[in-house]
């Protein structure tokens, strides 16, 4: 699905400009993507949107929701989501995790309280080592929905959307890096759980050098 996705923001997106199957997956290539199927799928979408609009019957189906994010850069969507609670390792009952959604690189911290105050720390220290992204998604906990948040989202322009059930691979990213985060740190850590926190560098490196399907390569090598 993110291959799709990727393939329609440089096809029908605001700079896409409706070109052909080639050109369209060059703009892929040179956005910094690869699959093996690249071409086919560029093809197979150009086909089906030039079908649409010469029958001039674009479904509601294959329109974006209207809140839905071109993403066209690495590091200009962020989705974040919390683990846990774990029991306390060093202090720490929470990892609060921030997945980008073109490159799949992942951050994450050990936490011991999932409040507002520590979810703004920690996205003021992943702007600042990635630049500050165009939205950050997340779901509707209060850790995330509330005035502090707001204001910090404000502060350096970023869009807040919220994970809905009408466009699900806004949380399933999260939710997919949360799961393999949990086998890696449970292999990682055996038997004495309260290990975690010394582990959790081990685990996003072990993450981060692992081929990921839908971008055709690692996280670490996009990045």
């Amino acid at each position: 699905q993110e291959a799709i996705d990727i393939l329609k923001a440089c096809h029908n997106g605001p700079t896409g400009g409706h070109y052909g199957a080639s050109y369209t997956a060059k703009k892929v290539f040179d956005l910094g993507f690869y699959w093996p199927s690249i071409y086919n799928d560029a093809f197979e979408l150009v086909k089906h949107y030039d079908s649409c609009q010469h029958q001039g019957k674009v479904s509601q189906r294959d329109e974006m929701p209207q809140n839905f994010i071109q993403i066209c850069e690495i590091f200009d969507v962020w989705g974040i989501d919390f683990m846990g609670s774990f029991p306390s390792s060093k202090g720490n009952k929470y990892i609060l995790v921030a997945v980008d959604y073109l490159s799949k690189w992942v951050e994450a911290k050990a936490l011991p309280t999932n409040d507002a105050r520590v979810v703004v720390k920690f996205l003021k220290s992943l702007f600042s080592q990635f630049g500050t992204p165009k939205a950050i998604i997340s779901d509707c906990g209060t850790h995330f929905c509330n005035d502090q948040f707001s204001r910090v989202m404000e502060k350096y322009g970023v869009t807040h959307r919220l994970s809905t059930a009408y466009h699900p691979q806004t949380s399933g990213q999260v939710e997919v890096t949360n799961r393999g985060l949990k086998r890696i740190l449970k292999r990682t850590v055996g038997e004495n759980r309260t290990l975690w926190s010394d582990k959790l560098e081990d685990a996003l490196w072990v993450f981060c050098t692992a081929y990921k399907t839908s971008i055709g390569c690692t996280p670490y090598r996009l990045v």
